[in-house]
């Protein structure tokens, strides 16, 4: 069979093939933009201890973050996919809320939470948020919560649930059922989310622009860093930091298309 022959498309799917090509030309061109102007500068941003902070501040508070939002949002999944909970329907729908609200509202709502009297507290007892790194990793909880949440339950909603139930005729607990028989099976679901959010987290600007504000070497994350050289006319280094974001961005599609890979092999 001729290359011709075997990728002969109709006229339909010329149609979207022209349109695919268009919107592939867009993107490149877009984030060329961003490589071929940063990419001068790299050197001297890598070399730069301000952006080597920002750099290392989103790191710890992204991967921190990121932790946190599996293993709180792999329970919560679980009784909101798994379990006959009362009320569900209602707990799903506000989970779902902050992923459809812009960030900065987001952002204006933690304001809000953690000046009030219980937030007030809070910074008595030795955790303050507001303008300060830890608030970092309470604005992505919030954004990256609910979107693990959201994601998990849909795969654990995917599993067919004599599986598990089988496993207990067997002598397996519930535990040991979810552990050995659930897990596994959302295990490549799981790792793509906890990598997106990763990835919406390292990103992340406006809300915590509400929150921690960007003070340089104190809340500078990478995203703030961009904005703090372009607000000073640093067009150069603000290039080098987003071409920094988007190497990070990079790896961690490696990163998930190895484990997809993987993930396939093993089944």
């Amino acid at each position: 069979m001729s290359w011709r022959r075997k990728y002969r498309l109709k006229p339909f799917e010329r149609a979207f093939l022209v349109l695919l090509l268009a919107v592939l030309l867009y993107v490149a061109a877009s984030l060329w933009g961003v490589a071929a102007g940063g990419m001068p500068n790299l050197g001297r941003a890598l070399a730069d201890g301000e952006i080597r902070f920002a750099m290392g501040l989103s790191l710890w508070t992204t991967t921190l973050s990121t932790a946190l939002c599996v293993l709180i949002g792999i329970p919560c999944a679980y009784m909101l996919a798994c379990t006959r909970l009362p009320g569900r329907r209602w707990m799903g729908a506000l989970l779902e809320l902050p992923l459809s609200l812009p960030y900065l509202v987001l952002g204006l709502c933690l304001l809000t939470l953690f000046s009030s009297p219980g937030g007030k507290l809070l910074k008595e007892l030795g955790l303050r948020l507001v303008f300060d790194p830890k608030g970092i990793v309470a604005v992505h909880l919030l954004i990256n919560l609910p979107f693990v949440i959201h994601l998990a339950a849909q795969a654990f909603g995917q599993i067919d649930p004599e599986l598990p139930l089988t496993a207990q005729t067997l002598g397996a607990t519930r535990f040991q059922a979810f552990r050995y028989i659930t897990l596994p099976l959302c295990r490549p679901a799981l790792l793509s989310a906890a990598l997106l959010a990763w990835s919406r987290g390292i990103g992340e600007f406006g809300a915590t622009l509400m929150l921690v504000g960007v003070t340089r070497l104190k809340t500078e994350t990478l995203p703030g860093s961009i904005y703090l050289n372009i607000s000073t006319g640093d067009n150069g280094m603000a290039l080098a930091a987003a071409l920094l974001l988007l190497l990070l961005s990079l790896a961690v599609q490696g990163i998930s298309r190895l484990a997809e890979k993987l993930g396939g092999d093993l089944s």
